[in-house]
């Protein structure tokens, strides 16, 4: 079977391999911007304010509005995998290659557990729309700040290590 599609895939690798690495960079470095510049410094100045009616205005809004611009993200990723699995089979990559151990790894180990959480802030119950659409004051301040320390302690590994799996993919170090 594993024969079998990468016969069917091989003549499509490097298609395959563009829409990898397109919907990698889309997943990267989709919400870098909004996070960087918008998220961080409202927080920082609701943080220093945080009784001030229009500072938890402007945070509630920013990170709602964050929550949906992350589709583009939450739609890549599931495309990146599908991808990636799809370029295994077509370049008939083994376990032989230590770079893609790695970098396989790194996925599952990291990658993979933080974008699960990722999803579920963002678009299911953890969601802070939601909770406010349903009049919970208390549950939506608790996801604000549940949201807000998980993209503080996400969001550096995440760079790292996605610049990492980059690395690996390209350079292919050993």
């Amino acid at each position: 079977m594993i024969d079998t599609a990468q016969a069917v895939l091989a003549p499509y690798y490097l298609q395959i391999k563009f829409v990898h690495i397109l919907c990698s960079m889309m997943w990267l470095w989709s919400t870098s911007v909004a996070f960087l510049y918008f998220v961080v410094p409202v927080m920082q100045h609701w943080r220093r304010s945080p009784q001030d009616a229009d500072l938890i205005a402007l945070r509630n809004w920013v990170l709602e509005r964050f929550d949906q611009g992350v589709v583009l993200e939450h739609v890549a990723f599931p495309l990146v995998i599908i991808s990636g699995v799809l370029m295994l089979c077509a370049g008939g990559w083994t376990t032989a290659s230590n770079w893609l151990v790695l970098k396989l790894a790194i996925v599952c180990a990291i990658v993979l557990p933080i974008e699960i959480l990722d999803y579920h802030l963002s678009h299911f119950s953890g969601n802070k729309r939601f909770k406010r659409d349903k009049g919970d004051e208390v549950g939506y301040e608790k996801a604000i700040d549940f949201h807000w320390k998980f993209l503080l302690l996400s969001t550096p590994p995440m760079i790292v290590f996605g610049i990492s799996i980059l690395y690996l993919a390209v350079v292919k170090p050993f």
